[in-house]
């Protein structure tokens, strides 16, 4: 059994509320900038006077409409300037957000506005409010995103006293888990969970990256999820500028208008970002060069890793800046140089590639549980391939079965009207199980092996641990998404997805799955996966589906994590397939 922890580094008073530095800020430096508003072609600013006022007429209104002291109130819209205003309004009246992915399903909605007997609700769309009136049909008030609810005579005295009656102890959000299985769970985090976890990043492992001049971050990612909605409260907290987009596809033209300096994303993202780049070198007949310069960056990095690169490969990699990295970055808009990754493993090699280009990204690691971070690798001391060492004020142990337990005062109280589900979780001795399984180094690296819920035994009893398999299969560009099966069978198989960009015009995911050319690209792919495993754990066999698998299709969770339940149940014939025979 193996432990490590790394000491608090700030403590949060007991009157301190996340709404705080909103009214703190506008009145030290009411004209400096927060965020940025994607208007047309523009990103005009808002200052933190500007937006403290619009925190205050939206707070203003809840209290008029009788949104009491911890009464929840529902948030359904994709990422924009408007969901982050309507947070922190809510939080200013000491009320309780309750996110709801704009992708739900009305049996979702239902499920989330009545476990958390909601009071009221915020939606950006017409097909968002159709869906919450179909669900709750006695839900009122409910209000859009970008209108002011009615203030009525509520002063700023009012709003004053409420926010002051705000402590860190109190509810801040009810979190419902996407889950990969049965009913969402509601997460209750606490204004302390949140403000105790970004504080630490800050002063801890990734202060260095809002040191810079006019720190700034592109958010896309859903802020239903606790990742995206920390690393929030992170960037407000460091005063660096904050802009939104609400869709991924505007996600390429927007990195270059707005010129972030700092970027969160899941691996998907980061895989996409590669081949695109890889694809579009290829299609103008310099794929050999790419490939040449991958190759040069990925070995920079690995010997920056372990004592510095000989001059030779200095000299390849000046060259291969002028000619591929310089124009990869300057498709980021040419400011960017940081980025943190979490939600899955993002693999040795893209780390490596994308350090090596002048992009470094720090993986981490978390669940909702835990106001999403527990670990992250930091600048100067990134240990690629790892999630990092523990938060300050995080104790990490592996237990004798290998799961990673946790303790810290950024690990929730438990879930929203479920006991047995947070004792579950939550042993007598205060430690959090976080049902993934891990190893810690002697320096307090973290290195995640599997989850224990999802290691398959193979008939002949052997332990196999998807996912590594599966996150080497999706960095090939040809495959969107892949999942591996053998449970109880004989041996290892996996089910594969082609990336529809990576189609060919005129052409169909369909025709292709059965071409030589494609399926010989595909065994290439699990060949190399593969290498990574023993004998007993290697894919034997795959098949391409027809489509692909997406949150759309239901197969997906909003943070691109496979339905493992689903899958098998809709593709069961297919994996029977893989086994006819044996």
């Amino acid at each position: 059994m193996r432990e490590y922890s790394v000491p608090v580094l700030v403590d949060v008073p007991a009157s301190a509320g996340l709404a705080d530095t909103v009214f703190r800020r506008a009145e030290q430096q009411p004209g400096a900038i927060v965020m940025r508003r994607k208007v047309g072609s523009g990103w005009p600013i808002v200052t933190a006077a500007e937006f403290r006022d619009q925190v205050a007429a939206v707070a203003k209104g809840l209290i008029a409409a009788g949104v009491g002291h911890g009464d929840r109130v529902a948030l359904m819209s994709r990422t924009r300037y408007e969901w982050t205003l309507v947070d922190y309004a809510i939080w200013a009246v000491g009320g309780v957000t309750v996110p709801i992915y704009e992708t739900s399903s009305v049996e979702q909605i239902r499920w989330i506005l009545r476990d958390s007997e909601a009071k009221a609700a915020f939606v950006e769309l017409d097909g968002h409010e159709e869906a919450l009136r179909e669900a709750a049909p006695e839900l009122a008030p409910v209000w859009r995103v970008d209108a002011t609810p009615e203030s009525g005579d509520v002063t700023d005295s009012d709003l004053d006293e409420r926010r002051k009656r705000v402590g860190s102890a109190d509810l801040a959000t009810i979190v419902y888990t996407s889950g990969t299985t049965g009913r969402p769970k509601g997460c209750r985090l606490t204004h302390d969970n949140l403000l105790f976890t970004a504080l630490n990043v800050l002063r801890g492992p990734l202060e260095p990256l809002f040191a810079g001049k006019e720190p700034a971050a592109l958010l896309f990612l859903p802020l239903a999820h606790s990742f995206a909605r920390m690393i929030q409260v992170v960037l407000f907290e460091a005063g660096a500028v904050i802009a939104h987009t609400p869709n991924m596809k505007n996600v390429a033209p927007d990195l270059q208008d707005f010129k972030p300096t700092f970027l969160l994303g899941v691996p998907r993202v980061f895989e996409k970002v590669y081949n695109a780049a890889e694809q579009k070198a290829i299609a103008g007949g310099k794929g050999k060069i790419f490939a040449r310069a991958v190759d040069v960056a990925v070995a920079w990095s690995k010997a920056e890793s372990s004592g510095g690169a000989p001059l030779g490969l200095r000299l390849r990699r000046a060259v291969f800046d002028r000619l591929v990295y310089a124009k990869l970055r300057a498709a980021t808009g040419g400011r960017l140089s940081a980025a943190v990754s979490g939600g899955s493993a993002l693999g040795d090699r893209l780390g490596h590639f994308f350090r090596g280009v002048g992009i470094e990204v720090f993986e981490g690691y978390g669940l909702t549980e835990t106001s999403a971070p527990l670990s992250v690798n930091m600048p100067g001391a990134n240990k690629i391939g790892t999630v990092g060492k523990p938060l300050p004020g995080v104790t990490l142990r592996i237990g004798d079965d290998g799961e990673i337990l946790a303790k810290g005062r950024n690990i929730f109280p438990g879930y929203w009207n479920n006991d047995e589900a947070t004792d579950e979780v939550i042993d007598p001795d205060g430690w959090f199980h976080t049902g993934d399984v891990g190893k810690l180094d002697a320096d307090g690296y973290l290195s995640i092996t599997g989850r224990k819920k999802e290691i398959l035994v193979t008939a002949a009893g052997k332990n196999v641990a998807p996912g590594p398999l599966e996150d080497a299969l999706r960095a090939h560009p040809l495959i969107s998404q892949a999942m591996v099966v053998g449970d109880g069978k004989p041996f290892v198989a996996a089910l594969i997805t082609l990336d529809p960009e990576a189609v060919p015009a005129g052409s169909t995911i369909d025709g292709l799955r059965d071409d030589p050319a494609v399926r010989a690209q595909i065994q290439a792919a699990v060949d190399r996966a593969n290498l990574t495993v023993s004998h007993p754990e290697q894919i034997k066999k795959f098949t391409i589906l027809g489509g692909d698998i997406t949150e759309e299709s239901g197969h997906l969770t909003p943070t691109l994590k496979v339905k493992r339940s689903l899958i098998m149940r809709d593709f069961a014939k297919e994996i029977d397939e893989l086994y006819e025979g044996h």
